[in-house]
């Protein structure tokens, strides 16, 4: 795949909307979604690139993530090794190893296809969360992020910011979370463990204005399972209780949608 295909390829697929300063893109389905989102954030790791000879990314750890991020490292004419990677959440006490680390999730996903210059991952087990937390913001600080990957939870959530802690004020670059029941469900949901019991319920997550800041937000939300979650994202207030609303307010994200997920936005 390469990037110089031209956006305007995209167009007779796509239906297009802006809800408040959100540019939104609909696809018939998951596969030209992926194709596209891989083209605007290729685009932009490649601008950066252009401009100071390195770019930094945040990318989201989820199914929901995998054709896009297999999209995106398929791209011919992105220089990996000027990118730094980051990542945006991770379960506390959990090891790299563990089937469900998202830490074990990029380097399948993402460190097993392209060699990026460097990848940053929160230590789930580090024996001092608050040393590991110090640690990750100073790295995320160092310099601008360019670009922030992410998708939208069945509960609304963005990282792992769900209803009851999403904070569109939040102070912090990087905390810990307490995760809500319907964030946990999902993750049993999608095979990440076996029962809902067996489910963290802490977790390390980049904060709402952490992901925000970014220069270019790229949000892919594919499946009929997070429709609710989009309707209620693009059509309910801005607030808290959907944090994935907050998009609404950033004219510089796009949020990829296939046919399944944007079917009750009208």
């Amino acid at each position: 795949m390469s990037a110089s295909l031209p956006l305007d390829s995209f167009a007779a697929t796509s239906r297009d909307l802006r809800v408040d300063a959100l540019e939104v893109r609909v696809f018939p389905n998951q596969s030209e979604m992926a194709a596209a989102a891989a083209f605007v954030a290729a685009d932009c790791l490649n601008a950066a690139i252009a401009h100071r000879d390195e770019a930094r990314a945040i990318v989201a750890s989820a199914t929901s993530q995998v054709q896009f991020l297999a999209a995106l490292t398929a791209v011919a004419d992105v220089d990996w090794s000027r990118v730094t990677l980051f990542h945006m959440d991770e379960y506390l006490g959990v090891s790299a190893d563990h089937p469900a680390s998202f830490r074990r999730f990029l380097r399948e996903h993402v460190t097993g296809r392209i060699q990026p210059r460097a990848l940053h991952l929160i230590g789930g087990d580090a024996p001092e969360p608050l040393k590991e937390i110090a640690r990750y913001q100073a790295l995320l600080e160092a310099a601008p992020i360019d670009l922030c990957c992410l998708g939208i939870g069945e509960n609304g959530h963005v990282a792992f910011n769900d209803p009851p802690v999403a904070d569109f004020d939040d102070p912090h670059t990087l905390k810990l979370v307490q995760l809500d029941e319907a964030c946990r469900r999902q993750q049993v949901g999608e095979g990440c463990f076996p029962t809902i019991a067996d489910v963290p319920q802490y977790a390390y997550t980049l904060t709402v204005p952490a992901l925000c800041r970014a220069h270019r937000l790229v949000c892919v939300v594919p499946e009929r399972r997070k429709a609710v979650a989009v309707r209620d994202a693009l059509r309910g207030p801005i607030a808290s209780s959907c944090p994935a609303s907050i998009l609404r307010r950033q004219a510089h994200a796009t949020l990829f949608l296939d046919a399944e997920s944007a079917e009750l936005i009208g």
